[in-house]
């Protein structure tokens, strides 16, 4: 009881951002199910299995492909400069880095920086509206499911021809990424009282972050 009422207020009225908690708790906790059921036993055998090299190329593989996103939507917000610096990196590292293998860009000093769609739309003033839990695809907004399909346009699927392809390349992603978060998940598990207002609270913490200034 004292976990579940400590994302209310004193007289037990909802979080401000989060209206529809009640929904998104249950939605939560079927992804936590899939999560432990599937997700993170396929990302612990990924972990033991796959050197360490060979893990950081695959990030950073589909991590360059993120870049041109990136670039893409840096320069819809206005930011030339940053859009010019990701597209520079995915150049760099899509030839001279091995189609993305080696991240060449990051030692030469191009700092990764990445943007989606979400985050142009908050640049031109939509807001993000109330938090919102997705099923099987995690914490996000109400403009942030809006700006998915867009996004999702950019994911590194689409850039493999047929199904079979796209589909072992997405699941090749998610593995990869759960992996990486495996030690950090087990620390918020030995931490959090409340599994669902940490992750909550994160998403909206990170979904604060303001954009640096034009150069």
């Amino acid at each position: 009881t004292g976990c579940a009422s400590s994302s209310l207020s004193p007289v037990g009225e909802p979080h401000p951002k989060d209206p529809w908690e009640g929904f998104n708790r249950k939605v939560f906790a079927l992804n936590d199910i899939v999560d432990e059921a599937a997700i993170k036993p396929a990302a612990r055998v990924y972990q033991e299995v796959v050197p360490g090299p060979a893990r950081q190329a695959v990030s950073n593989f589909f991590g360059n492909l993120g870049d041109a996103w990136s670039a893409v939507n840096w320069v819809l917000q206005g930011e030339i400069l940053q859009g010019g610096e990701q597209g520079a990196r995915f150049a760099f590292n899509s030839t001279l880095g091995l189609a993305g293998l080696i991240d060449i860009a990051g030692e030469a000093g191009l700092e990764k920086r990445s943007a989606n769609f979400a985050q142009t739309l908050g640049s031109w003033g939509v807001g993000r509206g109330p938090y919102l839990v997705l099923p099987l695809l995690g914490p996000s907004t109400v403009r942030d499911t809006v700006a998915l399909p867009v996004d999702r346009l950019a994911r590194s699927s689409v850039w493999f021809d047929g199904a079979g392809t796209q589909l072992a390349a997405t699941a090749l992603e998610v593995i990869s990424v759960r992996a990486s978060f495996l030690q950090a998940g087990e620390l918020v598990e030995g931490i959090a009282l409340d599994k669902y207002t940490f992750f909550r609270d994160a998403y909206l913490q990170r979904a604060n972050y303001k954009k640096r200034p034009k150069a």
